[in-house]
């Protein structure tokens, strides 16, 4: 192939995959997420462990209501002294809606310290990080904000989303230097049985995939740039509770587990 016939091939592609990714945004409709079980107060301890097994951090997660708002805080703490602090506040009037989301990540467990600020109900998106060089740069950005984004709210959503239903999808902003809105499409797998001492309990196995928009979306899997998918157990019932999940903590992280913590 001559250069020339090289470089025609490579922008037919890219034009296919501008044109494709453009009829793709379609199929990616947003869903906010009916409210089936109110939340209210929660106090629990999680682990965060590799997939081998490893012990890599102690979790704790609160939650307090106070009428139709909720505020939920969870955090890790590290062995080896990083820390991944978020806290998101939300309401649950009709379905679930973000008002304000703020996390932190910073030690060696991650590949970059960031501070990520949301305010959903003025569009405003504050992240501040540590460049390679060490200095610090902060980033303002005012959008406007989709009703269904998702940030902190994974695990409350999947309680309520229906068990059979075929595909929900939500939005989430990306935390990273540049400030990105993905969807979460969030597909359930079937049941499953667990083991608490002698009894066996159902669960609902849900996978969660990051959708990416545009080009950048079709070209991610080409370039190995692809998110890894996230798996999430639920547990049925008429008082469903999170049990496990397995994916990465942070965009380009390992999988790690997180599991209620053993009595």
């Amino acid at each position: 192939m001559t250069s020339q016939m090289f470089r025609r091939f490579r922008y037919e592609l890219l034009t296919t995959l501008l044109i494709c990714s453009a009829l793709a945004g379609f199929s990616l409709a947003a869903d906010q997420v009916p409210v089936r079980h109110r939340e209210g107060l929660l106090h629990g301890f999680l682990t965060l462990r590799s997939l081998a097994g490893q012990l890599l951090a102690d979790g704790e997660t609160t939650q307090v209501a106070e009428g139709e708002h909720v505020k939920i805080h969870t955090v890790f703490r590290f062995k080896d002294g990083s820390v991944y602090d978020e806290t998101t506040k939300f309401s649950q009037r009709d379905s679930f809606r973000l008002l304000s989301d703020h996390l932190v990540e910073r030690g060696p467990s991650f590949k970059q310290a960031m501070d990520t600020s949301i305010e959903a109900s003025t569009g405003q998106v504050t992240i501040r990080y540590m460049n390679k060089d060490g200095q610090e740069k902060v980033v303002h950005e005012n959008r406007e904000l989709p009703a269904d984004i998702a940030n902190g709210l994974l695990f409350t959503l999947l309680r309520d989303i229906q068990p059979n239903a075929r595909q929900t999808t939500v939005s989430l902003m990306a935390a990273t230097p540049k400030p990105r809105l993905v969807k979460l499409a969030i597909f359930p797998q079937g049941t499953e049985s667990i083991s608490t001492g002698n009894t066996k309990r159902e669960t609902v196995h849900y996978l969660v995939k990051v959708k990416i928009a545009g080009a950048a979306g079709w070209l991610a899997p080409v370039l190995g740039k692809q998110p890894a998918d996230t798996h999430v157990w639920v547990l049925t019932g008429s008082a469903p509770a999170f049990v496990k999940s397995e994916g990465p903590l942070y965009p380009g992280g390992p999988i790690w587990r997180i599991e209620l913590a053993a009595g």
